[in-house]
């Protein structure tokens, strides 16, 4: 693939299922093991919801020793009370009040590594950052962009849920400039600043991104769909298609895929999982600029489904 951005090619929905098991027989390289692409444990179903105490517990945990300004970004984000107070506030606005998903810092700490990891296959393939192509930044300057706008994408939610992601660049904006006031000179700070605020925007329903950036966070939101999603749902008593979806899905797995720069598997134990791709990962990969770049193959292990729930009455 020559360097451009990923929406010059035939756009392609490749989502397929298939009957061999992607996941079992593509294990992490070497490599991507000591990359140190590592998720955080889901919230547990036992700790009350939106349980997250007003300073700092959850480190971000991101592979960046070939990055230093990504190592002073997060070593900022370790250290930020009022970002760990904000994502506080994300997760009462949706768990406690709305009764949806954990959306607190294990879903930011997912995202950002989900991100990271989609971009450096990308660049690895040819593909050139919009930042770099546009702005003359550097490879390290776009995955400075792709964490920072997976960190903030949802921090409106702090306000509300209902046209969260513009409220997102309200509380992102300030945050942005404490964060890169002594890593970036101004102008520069102000282009990374102004690409992570529009992946902010671009990552709602119907959002337009412009970046490769942007696409690219777009996409990572919704790889954050695996059974440990539906656990707090579930817990709290709420079971409809988004958490028996969840509940559904066993493993997702980002890695280099063989005719596209990136493979998504996605190990199933119950066909419902189908609905996490087809309503929602599907929805946010296209017009991501992305289509033609990624394939995703999903399968469902076992010769029967998996029982998600006992009773459902309306």
């Amino acid at each position: 693939m020559t360097k451009q951005h990923a929406a010059d090619q035939a756009v392609d929905l490749p989502v397929s299922l298939s009957a061999r098991s992607y996941l079992s027989e593509t294990p992490q390289t070497a490599e991507e093991i000591t990359e140190g692409f590592t998720l955080p444990s889901p919230v547990s179903p036992e700790a009350a919801p939106g349980a997250i105490p007003l300073t700092p517990d959850e480190i971000l945990s991101l592979p960046a020793r070939h990055n230093p300004t990504l190592q002073r970004v997060v070593q900022a984000v370790n250290a930020d009370v009022d970002l760990h107070a904000i994502w506080r506030c994300q997760n009462v606005t949706a768990v406690d009040r709305l009764g949806m998903s954990d959306h607190g810092p294990v879903h930011m700490h997912i995202v950002a590594n989900s991100a990271l990891r989609l971009l450096r296959l990308l660049v690895k393939r040819g593909i050139v950052p919009s930042a770099v192509a546009q702005h003359q930044l550097t490879d390290e300057d776009a995955e400075v962009i792709v964490v920072l706008a997976a960190l903030l994408h949802d921090s409106g939610m702090s306000i509300q849920r209902a046209e969260h992601e513009q409220f997102s660049l309200i509380v992102a904006l300030p945050k942005l400039m404490e964060l890169l006031q002594d890593i970036y000179a101004p102008a520069t700070r102000r282009v990374v600043v102004s690409e992570v605020l529009h992946a902010i925007i671009a990552h709602r329903a119907g959002g337009q991104p412009l970046t490769l950036e942007a696409g690219v966070v777009r996409v990572a939101d919704a790889l954050d769909m695996a059974k440990g999603r539906s656990r707090i749902p579930f817990a709290a008593g709420h079971v409809d298609i988004h958490s028996v979806s969840a509940a559904a899905i066993d493993a997702v797995q980002i890695g280099p895929g063989e005719q596209k720069p990136v493979r998504i598997g996605i190990k199933m134990n119950n066909a419902a999982g189908l609905f996490q791709l087809d309503a929602l990962l599907k929805e946010k990969l296209q017009g991501s600029g992305l289509e033609s770049a990624i394939e995703i193959v999903a399968d469902i292990e076992g010769e029967t489904d998996k029982r998600l729930f006992e009773t459902f009455r309306l």
